[in-house]
């Protein structure tokens, strides 16, 4: 793992690998010099994001949900290290498939850290942003105060399924010295990631190649940090290789804040494109009222002071990355 990786190449187990970050994570560990199993059911994975990876001698491919036990056995058992990142993201499914987004975050959650467990595995967790709920403790701190919304607003379902991962991996690690690392994201973005979902600069980029109406749901005024997937992958690989991460929650992500009406700008400036924008209200975007959180913003002083990380991409190199990409 990490800038050691060929000294010590070991077998990786990569939960939700064919989703966008699994993928990313599972060739920059395959350029590393390690094997890498990938398990991934294709709910919202895509095999086109593995496609290039199949033919490699040192990746395996298992089509199957982390919740089916045995399989996460006998993967975890061959397996020397876990990155979960498997889970059911994304706003518009969220609000779409809350009963699919609690069962699949906090029962594949439970698998993967009683099979990690049982084979004494190091395990990473991927959590997210959302667990700070509508706070405006800005900039966010691991150990801050959660503030969710009521639970009418089915969004929060992901936040509260998320934080109940992390509640029970560090019970993993207080009860029986587990080692888990928590890497809460926040909102990562890079080539593979898909507008299906809700996810904003796909749905915007695509949009403005085609020269079509920009749509941003509420009043734009609502700002994120958006961190290039390079970044996000070199902090997961190195959150692992450290000996100084277990039992703790680290932020993930870049303080390099935009509201959704200037990234609309920017991402039209970006591409040349002559689309105009228009602002929705939720209820008519989702289908259903909404909450929304109007800033969410990093404090990444831990990750730096404890394994040297952050983020070296802006945010207009990623976008053009994006472009390229999409184009």
């Amino acid at each position: 793992m990490g800038r050691k990786a060929h000294e010590n190449p070991m077998r990786v187990l990569v939960t939700g690998g064919a989703g966008f970050i699994g993928s990313h994570l599972a060739e920059t560990l395959l350029q590393q010099g390690h094997q890498v199993v990938v398990v991934d059911d294709l709910s919202t994975g895509q095999m086109s994001n593995i496609e290039h990876l199949k033919p490699l001698q040192s990746f395996q491919f298992v089509r199957d949900t982390v919740r089916n036990t045995s399989t996460m056995a006998l993967l975890a058992q061959k397996c020397d290290v876990i990155f979960h990142l498997a889970a059911a993201v994304g706003v518009q499914l969220i609000v779409d498939r809350p009963v699919h987004t609690i069962e699949t975050n906090i029962h594949g959650t439970e698998v993967v850290l009683d099979v990690a467990n049982r084979f004494g595995r190091k395990v990473l967790i991927a959590s997210t942003s959302e667990v700070y709920g509508k706070s405006d403790m800005v900039p966010f701190r691991e150990d801050d105060d959660m503030l969710l919304g009521s639970t009418r607003f089915s969004r929060w379902s992901y936040a509260c399924s998320k934080a109940i991962d992390e509640f029970l991996a560090l019970a993993y690690y207080q009860e029986s010295g587990l080692e888990v690392v928590v890497a809460r994201l926040f909102n990562t973005v890079g080539p593979r990631q898909t507008g299906q979902y809700g996810m904003v600069v796909p749905r915007f980029i695509g949009k403005a190649l085609r020269n079509q109406t920009i749509e941003i749901y509420g009043t734009g005024r609502q700002t994120r940090c958006f961190c290039d997937v390079g970044d996000v992958v070199a902090a997961l690989t190195d959150l692992m290789a450290s000996s100084e991460t277990a039992g703790k929650v680290f932020n993930v992500g870049t303080t390099e804040e935009i509201t959704i009406s200037d990234l609309a700008d920017k991402v039209v400036r970006l591409t040349g494109s002559r689309s105009n924008k228009v602002y929705i209200d939720y209820e008519t975007a989702y289908g259903r009222a909404m909450d929304d959180m109007m800033r969410r913003v990093p404090c990444i002083d831990r990750i730096r002071d404890v394994i040297g990380w952050q983020p070296s991409t802006s945010l207009d190199d990623t976008l053009r990355t994006i472009i390229r990409s999409m184009q």
